[in-house]
């Protein structure tokens, strides 16, 4: 195809690959596209500051508003009880509301936050307007990583998408490599872990109180490979066309503290709230009650970008307390194992509420692990299924900070490709019996 057309073709793939799911909310996208397509070409054609902070307060007060509309009215106003009994009276506004409830687009949050993030570089003079209405949408609909990140900057991704790209065999080397991993990760490690996670958290009271530890610990390692895995693919799959996706995990459960794990786990969010909301409200140059103030703001932020419930926002705060906790302790704990330990089963711990669909659930999980309210049965699962996730942290520690596509280069043709043969094997035979969809579709 010629490459004048290129950007048509990726652009309507993408469309269709979203409204595949629901074309409905085909019309949320195309309609934040337009809006910050023409938002940034105005700020950045205005020298008045007060005219470029109201186009900016706009973009932003039009976004957010679409964002809190979708995934948090229900939260914060569905759910009350004066809406509520007046949408008993009147059923077209029970069934909105139902709908609310229950429709969620997938990747509003990816999305949005991507288009907020141009608008805001445009602002800030960190990048200039595209004028391209059509390479836009692609920058904000390119399909690997609409639905789930990671969030890519404009001037990271949009460069990538105009540059004239041939086949190369190393693309497609790094790129199936990838996407090999990536389909191991969530099929084989995170989708056998399901049954577990769900067994415990469905009935915590019904096991015996070290099989709802597992539970919680074989989540944590659930909702790394799932996502992980995803973000494998999403790179593969990019790079088969010469795109450079943002690594998004860096091996978060060996991190030495809190403050290594946040720069380790969903690197294009943690750093996404760090350039747009920490720095901004003055980062580590103000005062200290002003500086936690800004520690707990993101982090709270951060839960509730998560989605609309408690659980979320507990998720944060636990983070958040963590993180001040590590930044003020006069215990100060070398790099170690034991710190590694330390770190992971505070993430761990954190991971219940994030997991749970509501308080009660997550306190009866932690009454289960606890001895309190634990039960007396012993929980079924195959023991392949640990020696699985025992293969799995060989390969993410032998391969240290290298990539997967990299660190397979370390070894000649016929280890590769013995390794090839055993990830697909494990694949084809060894996946979770029932489809799962990626935990992080719902955010």
């Amino acid at each position: 195809m010629p490459h004048k057309w290129r950007w048509l073709f990726a652009l309507i793939a993408s469309y269709v690959f979203y409204g595949w799911w629901k074309w409905e909310f085909l019309i949320l996208i195309a309609f934040s596209t337009i809006f910050d397509y023409f938002t940034a070409l105005k700020i950045e054609a205005s020298d008045v500051p007060s005219v470029r902070k109201r186009w900016l307060a706009l973009s932003l007060f039009i976004n957010l508003g679409i964002l809190f509309f979708f995934k948090y009215f229900y939260f914060f106003v569905g759910n009350t009880e004066p809406v509520q009994a007046l949408a008993h009276d009147h059923q077209s506004l029970k069934d909105f509301i139902d709908f609310l409830g229950r429709s969620l687009p997938v990747g509003i949050s990816f999305y949005t936050f991507q288009t907020l993030s141009y608008t805001l570089d445009v602002y800030y003079k960190r990048a200039s307007a595209e004028k391209h209405l059509g390479q836009f949408a692609l920058f904000v609909s390119y399909f690997p990583q609409l639905v789930a990140g990671p969030i890519e900057r404009f001037t990271h991704l949009n460069d990538q998408l105009k540059q004239k790209q041939s086949i190369l065999y190393s693309n497609l080397q790094a790129g199936f490599r990838l996407i090999l991993y990536g389909f191991f990760v969530k099929m084989v490690i995170a989708d056998n872990l399901s049954y577990t996670v769900s067994s415990v958290f469905d009935q915590p009271g019904k096991w015996v109180w070290y099989w709802n530890l597992i539970g919680v610990l074989a989540f944590a390692f659930q909702i790394y490979a799932d996502f992980f895995g995803y973000s494998l693919i999403a790179q593969g799959v990019a790079k088969l066309f010469g795109v450079n996706l943002m690594d998004n995990f860096n091996r978060p459960y060996l991190a030495n503290g809190i403050n290594d794990f946040w720069q380790r786990w969903h690197i294009s969010l943690s750093t996404w709230f760090r350039d747009y909301v920490y720095i901004p409200l003055g980062g580590n140059r103000v005062g200290q009650a002003k500086w936690i103030f800004n520690i707990l703001a993101v982090f709270l932020l951060s839960g509730l970008w998560h989605g609309a419930n408690y659980t979320f926002i507990i998720w944060g705060a636990l983070h958040g307390g963590y993180y001040l906790i590590e930044r003020f302790t006069p215990l100060k704990i070398k790099n170690s194992p034991f710190k590694i330990l330390i770190t992971f089963l505070a993430v761990a711990f954190a991971w219940i509420f994030f997991r749970a669909n509501d308080m009660s659930q997550a306190l009866d999980v932690i009454n289960g692990v606890i001895g309190v309210n634990d039960g007396d049965r012993l929980l079924d699962t195959q023991p392949f299924i640990f020696m699985l996730l025992l293969i799995f942290g060989v390969l993410e520690l032998m391969r240290k900070n290298q990539r997967f596509d990299e660190y397979c280069n370390t070894y000649s043709a016929v280890q590769r490709w013995a390794l090839y043969c055993f990830l697909l094997f494990c694949i084809l035979t060894l996946s979770g019996s029932e489809y799962q969809a990626f935990i992080y579709f719902k955010f």
